[in-house]
């Protein structure tokens, strides 16, 4: 869309249609197109500000076959209707859930219960079709897929698009549904359990190093958690390989935007604000510049959390004459030696230099994520965490008064064990030591002036942990906590969630999400988790030659 006009403008895959506060986009003549619910398990602020979701939507709105409405589920017994039509859910013969949390699970049941589909895939022999897709797809989909008829896992730029327009044109000709599954289980990335052969490989969008089509918002409303706000993808990946993150294993290779497709993306949508996504923003070296073009057409930006490495006097000087006074840096670790455990490349010094650069040029408010209940932790480790705090708060001015870092917000959370990252052979930490670690550190914090303590409780940490990790069998469990909420299920639920969240995995233990395949081998992985254990580091990935360390299985070199 236009933003003067509001009329539809012709665009290319680098310049979508995006839609400004509150308009709706105009549907196709319905006429040989497949209806599909593209639904978000939660509320409409989060899925606006959610690339993933609306990345899809762009790609199935640009599709000839296929006419796509939006449904947000929310934690509700109501039927879920259509944005664009008010169409209950069950109208649609294929609805496609994108699921990027573990808990968007009960969201998801209670939309179908409140619908009146049924929720297990065996009860289910007609349509509607149920995919899943998200990070969730390419992370773990054992516990779902008793309920979801199959899942699309990898990139939706690789080839979400073809597959849905074959079943469409397969439903559109009267095929049941068994045969529309049986297609959609050949096509590259589509696993439907108990037809396809597994593991699936995840399947990766074309273009090698280069992030040849970022994600940009489709919608820019007031009502996202990012308001009126285009959001950008300016890289996908993450070369780094902190050994607790998802994101530096699963989005291999990692790979950059080029600012000429970016800058196009802003001109297109003539927004006035943009967001820059990514998890090493300061890795590309065109930051520094994209930002000064966007200071030039007068559009203000934010950016999300940098490595403190890349905190320098350019980039804040950028930052200040651009109005922003906010600087989120990563922390993570509570020591030096568990950074280095975690393959965290993080100096304390470069911690410190960046603070005090960041309080001379006029940050007012520091974030940084912490995370706690690391295997292998001790009091120790949180002694020198607060003594590092308080050198943050000298550094920084925090709360001084004086031209300094007027206060400082830590966001602590508890250590999750991901699928497809070294951690998921660890032990997740007791919620009554996460407990007991929490109250000390607020205990800690309490005097340091400025400085806020936030985080996720332990509780519902260790329900992410469980859900992270399980089998088929949390699918019971997940049927259980929409009727019941979460406590009154877990005392139903017949299962141990000791068995998924308190054990050390042995070497050789097969895993209920090993039914895909992310690209990095099981070997590979291995081997981070022993150097975890001997808190030996590991290299970045490579700048060029991508594929020759071979620490994404890839047969030969990509770009």
């Amino acid at each position: 869309m236009s933003l003067k006009t509001g009329e539809p403008e012709e665009v290319s895959a680098k310049t979508p249609n995006v839609y400004f506060h509150g308009q709706k986009p105009r549907l196709p003549d319905p006429g040989g197109r497949l209806p599909v619910a593209l639904a978000y398990p939660g509320q409409a602020r989060a899925a606006l500000s959610a690339l993933g979701w609306q990345s899809v939507y762009r790609l199935a709105e640009e599709s000839p076959r296929l006419v796509v409405e939006r449904f947000f589920l929310s934690a509700t017994k109501t039927v879920p209707r259509s944005q664009d039509t008010s169409s209950p859910l069950d109208a649609f013969p294929l609805a496609a859930f994108s699921l990027a949390y573990e808990l968007d699970a009960v969201a998801l049941v209670q939309a179908l219960n409140a619908s009146a589909i049924p929720l297990l895939a065996s009860q289910r022999p007609g349509y509607p079709i149920l995919l899943g897709g998200g990070p969730l797809a390419f992370l773990n989909p054992a516990p779902l897929s008793p309920i979801l008829d199959a899942w699309f896992v990898g990139e939706a730029e690789a080839g979400l698009i073809p597959c849905l327009e074959r079943a469409a044109g397969m439903v559109l000709a009267g095929a049941d549904k068994a045969r529309v599954l049986a297609a959609m289980a050949e096509y590259p990335g589509v696993y439907v359990p108990g037809l396809s052969a597994t593991p699936v490989r995840r399947v990766v969008a074309p273009g090698g190093r280069v992030l040849a089509d970022p994600a940009c918002s489709s919608f820019v409303s007031h009502e996202a958690e990012f308001k009126d706000t285009l959001l950008l993808e300016v890289n996908r990946g993450c070369p780094h390989a902190c050994r607790f993150c998802a994101a530096g294993y699963v989005y291999r290779p990692p790979r950059q935007a080029r600012r000429e497709d970016l800058e196009a993306l802003v001109e297109h949508s003539g927004a006035r604000k943009v967001g820059l996504v990514g998890t090493a923003l300061t890795d590309w070296a065109e930051l520094p510049e994209f930002l000064r073009w966007l200071k030039g057409r007068k559009t203000k930006f934010t950016l999300s959390s940098v490595r403190a490495a890349g905190v320098n006097e350019e980039l804040l000087g950028i930052l200040r004459d651009a109005g922003l006074r906010t600087l989120t840096l990563a922390l993570e670790g509570p020591s030096q030696r568990i950074r280095r455990m975690a393959n965290k490349h993080l100096d304390a010094d470069v911690f410190l230099r960046a603070v005090e650069l960041a309080a001379s040029r006029g940050v007012n408010h520091l974030k940084s994520y912490l995370i706690v209940g690391w295997p292998g932790e001790t009091d120790a480790d949180y002694e020198e965490l607060h003594r590092f705090l308080v050198e943050i708060c000298k550094a920084g001015r925090v709360g001084s008064g004086k031209k300094g870092i007027g206060h400082m917000t830590i966001g602590a959370n508890p250590l999750v064990p991901k699928p497809w990252t070294p951690m998921q052979w660890a032990p997740m930490a007791p919620e009554a030591a996460l407990e007991a670690r929490f109250e000390e550190l607020a205990a800690r914090i309490k005097p340091l002036r400025g400085v806020r303590l936030e985080g996720e409780t332990p509780f519902w940490a260790r329900v992410q942990g469980l859900a992270a990790r399980g089998g088929p069998e949390l699918a019971e469990l997940f049927i259980l906590a929409a009727e019941q909420g979460w406590r009154k299920a877990l005392r139903q639920w017949p299962c141990d969630p000791a068995q998924v969240l308190d054990r050390t995995r042995g070497k050789d233990e097969p895993f209920s999400w090993e039914c895909i395949d992310v690209g990095v081998s099981r070997a590979r992985l291995w081997k981070e988790w022993t150097r975890y254990l001997e808190a030996a580091p590991s290299a970045p990935c490579p700048d060029a030659d991508c594929g020759r360390c071979a620490g994404c299985s890839l047969s030969s070199p990509v770009g």
